[in-house]
């Protein structure tokens, strides 16, 4: 049997055992389904595998994978609504069909890419968002389906109603901690740690003295440092940005420095021969050969920036932050707009971390793990 092909057997195993132990929900369900949207969801999934294993493109076989996974997904949580924790065994087994008809679908499209050799966005980009929508789903099924009580772990549907009825106050928040602590403190720390890596590569004596001070201070809780920074700049964004000051200026002195050493030996030999100065080898030759090291900096500061950030808010901030509206609504058992908080700040950073490392590979696009990319 074909690596691509068992989990279609296995769907139509438990779509068969699912039919077999019918109904979908526990009796007396206040909203059970009909028997004729039981029957569709039982016939798409079992079509669609059906289907599957007819001669055929692996693109069309894909599209008929992916219609069958999410249609019969999309339809079981729907049926779900006045439903909640009620779900039988037949009800997760469907769920499991969905789920491996997904995967199927994810083989089927990497299959795609490799004949094709296509670098093609839309296909690269298929992949994670499938992977991403079926962890949505799993999440949906596990606390709606099997009734895991709200206050511990709310469905992807609560959170997302809570981010739509909330946007004036996570636009409020986001404008706080995002773009004026964590930018401010992210240029600040990088572009300090950056000048004083250019001073301790010229001088001996700061390279020999600041390197192990950094290596102590990455140290260093920040839930420690939090609270005096609040003392010593205010409870306004000043003392977030102090923080993630703190936490990005070592990372990016660290590696600075070992970038500027990138460069081998022949080629520092012929900027040698060419009377070159300190300067013109360090702006022609040893940064660039450090901007990989640098990005690497960037890319581990902007994910630094948003936790001290938002730790830091926990000390002491105006009635306004991500860290105040997360350390607040957790008391109030507002479990939702925690999550919703935490929701946009995964959001921002990655969006943050996705910007740098397209600059990344736009500078570096020269580097081996570029080309080969």
């Amino acid at each position: 049997m074909k690596q691509a092909s068992w989990q279609g057997v296995v769907a139509l195993v438990l779509a068969a055992a699912a039919f077999v132990s019918l109904p979908l929900f526990s009796t007396p369900a206040p909203q059970p389904p009909s028997d004729g949207v039981t029957a569709i969801i039982l016939v798409l999934i079992a079509a669609a595998t059906l289907i599957s294993f007819l001669p055929q493109s692996p693109a069309s076989r894909a599209a008929v994978l992916f219609i069958g996974a999410h249609g019969g997904a999309w339809m079981l949580l729907s049926s779900l609504r006045g439903n909640e924790g009620l779900a039988a065994k037949p009800f997760f087994l469907l769920i499991a069909a969905c789920w491996l008809l997904a995967w199927r679908t994810v083989s089927e499209i990497v299959e795609i890419r490799a004949k094709s050799r296509s670098n093609d966005t839309a296909l690269r980009l298929l992949v994670p968002a499938i992977f991403g929508a079926w962890i949505l789903i799993l999440w949906e099924t596990a606390t709606r389906g099997a009734g895991i009580p709200f206050v511990l772990l709310p469905p992807p549907s609560a959170i997302g109603a809570r981010i739509v009825g909330s946007l004036p106050t996570l636009g409020d928040d986001v404008r706080q901690t995002i773009f004026k602590a964590v930018f401010a403190g992210y240029i600040m720390g990088c572009a300090s740690g950056f000048i004083v890596a250019i001073l301790a590569d010229r001088i001996a004596f700061l390279r020999r003295g600041l390197l192990p001070i950094g290596n102590m201070v990455s140290a260093l809780p920040m839930i420690g440092v939090a609270p005096i920074m609040v003392m010593w700049f205010g409870f306004d964004w000043q003392s977030k940005a102090a923080v993630v000051v703190i936490m990005t200026f070592f990372p990016m002195l660290v590696n600075t420095v070992a970038g500027l050493t990138a460069s081998g030996p022949m080629e520092r030999d012929l900027m040698q021969t060419y009377a070159s100065s300190y300067w013109q080898t360090l702006l022609k030759l040893r940064l660039p050969a450090a901007m990989p090291f640098i990005f690497n900096a960037l890319k581990i500061n902007s994910t630094l920036a948003l936790i001290g950030a938002i730790v830091a808010e926990f000390f002491g901030t105006p009635i306004v932050g991500m860290g105040f509206r997360i350390s607040t609504e957790i008391g109030r058992m507002n479990v939702d707009m925690v999550w919703a908080e935490i929701a946009v700040a995964a959001l921002a950073g990655s969006v943050f971390y996705g910007a740098i490392a397209l600059a990344e590979r736009a500078v570096t696009f020269w580097h081996p793990s570029i080309r080969g990319g």
